[in-house]
């Protein structure tokens, strides 16, 4: 078996991201982990090379916004300014 296992700080360093990052998605179910005794989060080697995939983008997956269409209701403007450049 060459299943190696990680802490959630060891995975962490190794993904070089943040510890509370990886305990989010793994509490909210988007990363998958195990959970040994009294729910102490542990990822193997196989986890986080999945979580890896899970989290690439690849060019042309997601098209850029583009907000001067003016027809996406959740662009937040902030400021007169950006009112004024979409309406222009």
């Amino acid at each position: 078996m060459d299943l190696e296992f990680f802490e959630p700080s060891e995975a962490a360093a190794l993904m070089r991201c943040s510890e509370g990052w990886l305990r989010d998605g793994a509490a909210a179910g988007r990363f998958p982990h195990s959970c040994w005794g009294k729910g102490k989060i542990v990822f193997t080697s196989e986890h986080i090379a999945e979580i890896a995939r899970i989290s690439e983008i690849l060019p042309g997956s997601h098209p850029a916004p583009d907000v001067r269409e003016g027809s996406n209701t959740s662009t937040r403007l902030i400021g007169t300014k950006a009112r004024n450049r979409l309406a222009s």
